[in-house]
């Protein structure tokens, strides 16, 4: 059996900034291998257990012992680039062009992080100066120079912050097949389960450890709530309705983290869908009217840069929409156009006399610092109705998104960034608007937020279009996904997502190919193969999927059988060997299909 040798052990170590305590009495330790996904609120000490490991901050009490030739590298949050240096400097240093192209890996890195449309905009190229980029480019760089250097333990907060959803896909999938280990700081729960083996969550001054990846972490958390019995009702709904839309999305999802599904089943039995589509339609259709918004034969630019060109994109009453697309590629100027904030260099925008818009912009709107939370959410509204007769007061939306107690007579000004944004969108909760444009509204919100955020939307019934580099969000709020393609075009997506990341890998393992077809492969109707799998290798695939399930469930049933009648025969030893016998056999060849099934998974979605 190979051993793991441990590469940094924390033992009963506290942390602290003033009279606040963060960590107390903390142990554990990482081991060569470990892929570990870390959450928890806002300020709880994530951040800080990651620099704690890193050895940037010292403990105030306990020890970090670190092996003596391990190699770890820090992400930060913050941009630590020189300026005046170029991209090449960044990442190449003084080597020869010819040295590193000819790197394989190396080359893998460049071309999956910063190739194609990233580096088009810029005529210089590699030697673009770092001061000419921009906020999501830097952090691609910053993450490129981590990748490039190949540290045994990689150390990254936030590493999503900035990236698109291609980018994303790209970094997960170099990070779950890359050698050594990491630990994440991440708020983005579809990177946690694509990455991550295992949790650890970080609440009230300590670290709880679970196996597996985000969706394996929801499960062993609700089941600790429920022997417990002591959390309060709203977080543990919030847990549940979670979990029954883990349970109730593909197969992959629930399938990679290795528990129990009836277990799951039983504690999601009596948990209704968390959206009845057709009521959202009927009652966004009554408030809203037909018509909600127009956009036709639109089209803009920057500078001398076409973003979009005559197109055309109509939004109708209860619609939920996700738009993705490359950075630059002009989701938040669509946004603005739809808002009313842009005017389109030609075509027209026009909206439904009941509209009511509210647009959440990634730039931090100016609340009066002298107000206090729920002060600034009673100058909007005291009482808000968020769908049909339910109502919300400006304290109990305080409460649903973190701000209790003492924290909701905090002043604006004394606010950290991440607690201002979430201010800023539950004063346009407040408004009662009935069309929501959110671009990136999960920047800074901890996991908690977002779940309470995602359970505040479920009942919301307007229009609502979604701009997020975050895949979990998007798949748990929208009902369709469009997206911009390279012409300057809109393409509707049935595939979601997936189709999405697919087609752009396709482009990009194919760069002859015309952006107009990499457009055409996007809006084709159907999910594009992926570069590794054949058409009939993947029909094959999806074959044997299903009759592995259905191997599974007549396994699973004949497990229930057993145990049956295993409880009848209780006084008959004979008979319970023998039947004892024949479930450990069952067991391990539910195991062997179980595990026969995620490769074939695993390889149908390479």
């Amino acid at each position: 059996m190979a051993v793991h040798r441990n590469l940094v052990n924390l033992k009963v170590v506290g942390k602290g900034y003033g009279s606040r305590s963060v960590l107390q009495d903390v142990t554990l330790g990482i081991a060569a291998g470990d892929r570990i996904g870390i959450v928890g609120r806002n300020g709880d000490g994530k951040s800080t257990l990651l620099r704690l490991i890193a050895g940037a901050e010292p403990p105030d009490s306990g020890t970090v012992t670190r092996a003596r030739d391990v190699d770890v590298a820090l992400l930060a949050q913050g941009d630590e680039l020189d300026e005046h240096r170029t991209i090449r400097d960044a990442l190449v240093g003084p080597r020869a062009d010819h040295e590193w192209a000819a790197d394989g890996a190396f080359r893998a890195v460049l071309d999956g992080l910063l190739g194609g449309v990233q580096l088009r905009r810029f005529p210089a190229g590699m030697d673009t100066p770092i001061a000419a980029l921009s906020g999501g480019e830097r952090r691609r760089i910053a993450i490129a120079r981590l990748l490039l250097d190949g540290p045994e333990l990689l150390l990254l907060d936030e590493p999503t912050n900035h990236l698109d959803v291609e980018a994303v896909d790209w970094l997960a999938r170099h990070l779950a097949v890359r050698r050594g280990s990491m630990l994440v700081v991440t708020h983005d729960r579809w990177f946690l389960d694509a990455v991550c083996t295992a949790t650890w969550e970080v609440a009230g001054e300590t670290v709880h450890q679970y196996d597996g990846g985000y969706a394996a972490y929801v499960l062993a958390r609700a089941e600790r709530d429920r022997q417990a019995a002591a959390r309060d009702d709203r977080r543990r709904q919030l847990v549940r309705k979670e979990l029954a839309w883990l349970r109730r999305g593909p197969p992959a999802r629930t399938a990679k983290p290795k528990f129990r599904i009836e277990a799951a089943n039983a504690l999601i039995a009596d948990e209704p869908e968390v959206r009845d589509r057709a009521e959202l339609l009927r009652f966004a259709t009554a408030r809203l009217g037909d018509k909600v918004l127009d956009a036709v034969d639109i089209s803009h630019a920057f500078g001398d840069e076409p973003l979009l060109r005559h197109l055309t994109w109509r939004l109708g009453p209860g619609d939920r929409v996700a738009l993705v697309g490359v950075n630059g590629s002009g989701k938040t100027t669509l946004l603005r156009l739809l808002a009313d904030e842009l005017a389109p260099a030609s075509g027209s925008v026009s909206r439904g006399a009941t509209v009511r818009l509210a647009f959440l912009s990634q730039d931090s709107a100016e609340i009066p610092g002298h107000l206090r939370v729920l002060e600034s959410l009673e100058e909007v509204k005291a009482v808000a109705t968020l769908s049909d007769g339910l109502q919300i007061t400006a304290s109990m939306l305080c409460d649903r998104f973190g701000f209790r107690g003492d924290l909701a007579r905090t002043l604006v000004r004394d606010l950290s960034g991440g607690q201002r944004r979430r201010l800023q969108l539950m004063r346009l909760l407040m408004a009662e608007p009935n069309v929501l444009l959110l671009d990136e509204p999960t920047n800074d919100l901890d996991i908690e937020t977002l779940t309470a955020l995602e359970d505040l939307l479920d009942r919301w019934p307007g229009t609502l279009v979604v701009v997020s580099h975050d895949r979990y969000f998007v798949e748990r709020v929208c009902d369709d996904v469009h997206a911009l393609t390279d012409d300057g075009g809109i393409a509707h997506l049935p595939g979601g997502i997936d189709q999405y990341v697919q087609s752009r890998r396709a482009a990009v393992a194919a760069p002859s190919t015309p952006a107009s077809s990499a457009s055409a492969s996007a809006s084709g109707g159907g999910p594009a193969k992926a570069s590794g799998v054949s058409g009939g290798a993947s029909r094959a695939l999806r074959k044997e999927l299903q009759r592995l399930e259905r191997a599974l469930d007549r396994l699973t049933d004949r497990e229930a059988e057993l145990h049956a009648a295993m409880a009848k025969s209780a006084t008959d030893h004979a008979l319970l060997r023998e039947l004892q016998a024949e479930l450990d056999e069952q067991a391990a060849q539910r195991e062997r299909v179980e595990a026969a099934w995620l490769d074939a998974a695993e390889t149908l979605e390479a």
